[in-house]
Formats: C-alpha cells, sequence, structure tokens
C-alpha cells in the first residue's frame, strides 16, 4: 500500500527551502546605526566598587543605629510649658458621655465648637 501523496520515493520540496528558512531569508534587516557590542567588563574594577558600596553601606547603618540608641537614651526635651494634655484638661471641655443618640452628639460638638471660638464667632 503506497501512502497517500507520494510517490517514487524523495518528494519534490526536499529542494526547496522549508518555510522557517524563508521566514528568515525575508525578515527585514535592522534600521539605524549598528551599536558595537560593549566593551568588556573588568571585574576586578567592579568587585573593588562593590566593596566600597557595601562598606559605605554599613557605615551609613552603623551611623543611623548610633543616632537612633541616642535618641533613645535622651530625655524628652522640656519646651518651658506645660505637657498639651494638661493645657486641654485646663480649658474644661465639655465630656462626652458615650450617649447613643445621633442628636446628643451633634450637641456635644456644637458646644466644643462655642467655646473654642471667640465670642463674635458663635452661631
Amino acid at each position: 500500500m503506497a501512502s497517500r501523496g507520494r510517490r517514487g520515493g524523495a518528494s519534490a520540496r526536499e529542494n526547496e527551502p522549508r518555510r522557517d528558512e524563508q521566514a528568515e531569508q525575508q525578515a527585514p534587516a535592522p534600521r539605524g546605526p549598528v551599536l558595537p557590542p560593549p566593551p568588556p567588563v573588568d571585574y576586578g574594577v567592579f568587585m573593588q566598587g562593590l566593596v566600597q558600596a557595601m562598606q559605605t553601606q554599613a557605615h551609613t547603618q552603623a551611623a543611623l543605629q548610633a543616632q537612633l540608641e541616642a535618641e533613645a537614651q535622651a530625655p524628652a526635651q522640656d519646651h518651658g510649658g506645660p505637657p498639651i494634655m494638661e493645657r486641654f484638661k485646663r480649658m474644661t471641655p465639655p465630656s462626652f458621655k458615650g450617649e447613643s443618640d445621633p442628636l446628643m452628639a451633634e450637641s456635644w460638638l456644637r458646644e466644643g465648637d462655642r467655646e473654642n471660638l471667640p465670642s463674635h464667632q458663635v452661631p
């Protein structure tokens, strides 16, 4: 039994270039200037730069660590006045008792705003 499409042994396409080869031959050439290959890398110089960068990073990290430790050990700076929470409590703001009624919450907000506004701006 003869196979379909083949008669007499060799096919007629053996002498023709394959489709892949034709596509490669028809591919357009790159336009513009062709750049030369990059220069070879001097790995000794590269490694020296890498070591220097790592030393700089270690120095910077040590300096930052020392700064953080110094800030943690230093007492908080006193600006010559009472802490802000003490000043706030002296103003005796209205207290909110956790009412679930939205009208009560709004009333509390308005009362606080009135106390903080100058007398000529009270609504």
